[in-house]
């Protein structure tokens, strides 16, 4: 059994530090094996942020939460070669697991696509990596797909009139590909002129039936257990 949540923490606009404290806290609070945090989880959504390094020290709570717990935390960061990306901390450190493939048009006057899918193995698990707009790239879905997984994993961001667009999305990709979906948005307010975000993150089966989802608030988790 796999134990998946999605998180929604409340962000402090370009303060990794103190971002990454509220990341450990959420780690530890959230009794899973992976925990998936929204799109630029780490910043929150200010374009402009530095790149963030794997080795940065302020990471160091977040590693040690994951150390503490066995967790593996899916989270997000701009990284250099002005990418958007999805880091997997655990408790040796830091990696670059994915780079976001399909970028928004503000996005692209400073960052660059990502150049291929990602996969990552938990527990015997296939987990498909995807950033926000990836989700709504049938293609995306389709060629990571491709690579055999049994689940997509997403952070993501929408303004709260949009929160029906993930899971619409989330749906589709759960029955086109026959794999369950988790979805962490980020909830409240961030930046890029997000000043209500949507939230309602959620887990969907492969069937596309709706497993659980967090309302709208800042600092909600969900967790399922995945079969």
């Amino acid at each position: 059994m796999l134990v998946v949540a999605v998180a929604q923490p409340i962000c402090v606009p370009n303060h990794v530090a103190a971002n990454a404290l509220i990341h450990a806290v959420t780690v530890r609070e959230a009794g899973a094996r992976v925990v998936v945090f929204p799109e630029m989880s780490l910043t929150g959504y200010e374009l402009d942020a530095p790149a963030l390094a794997v080795d940065d020290a302020r990471l160091a709570p977040l590693v040690e939460a994951c150390a503490d717990t066995g967790s593996l935390a899916l989270v997000g960061a701009p990284v250099a070669g002005d990418h958007i990306a999805v880091l997997a901390v655990d408790g040796s450190g830091a990696t670059v697991a994915y780079r976001k493939m399909h970028l928004g048009a503000a996005e692209a006057a400073r960052f660059t696509p990502g150049p291929q899918p990602a996969v990552l193995d938990v527990d015997g698990r296939r987990l498909g990596l995807a950033i926000c707009k990836d989700t709504g790239i049938p293609r995306h879905a389709a060629d990571t797909a491709a690579f055999g997984i049994d689940g997509y994993v997403a952070g993501v961001l929408e303004q709260a009139q949009d929160a029906a667009v993930q899971p619409e999305r989330a749906r589709r990709v759960a029955t086109d590909h026959g794999v369950w979906v988790a979805v962490a948005s980020f909830a409240g307010s961030t930046g890029g002129g997000f000043e209500h975000a949507a939230g309602r993150s959620g887990i969907w089966a492969a069937d596309g039936a709706l497993i659980a989802q967090a309302g709208p608030e800042p600092g909600a988790v969900v967790r399922v257990p995945l079969p």
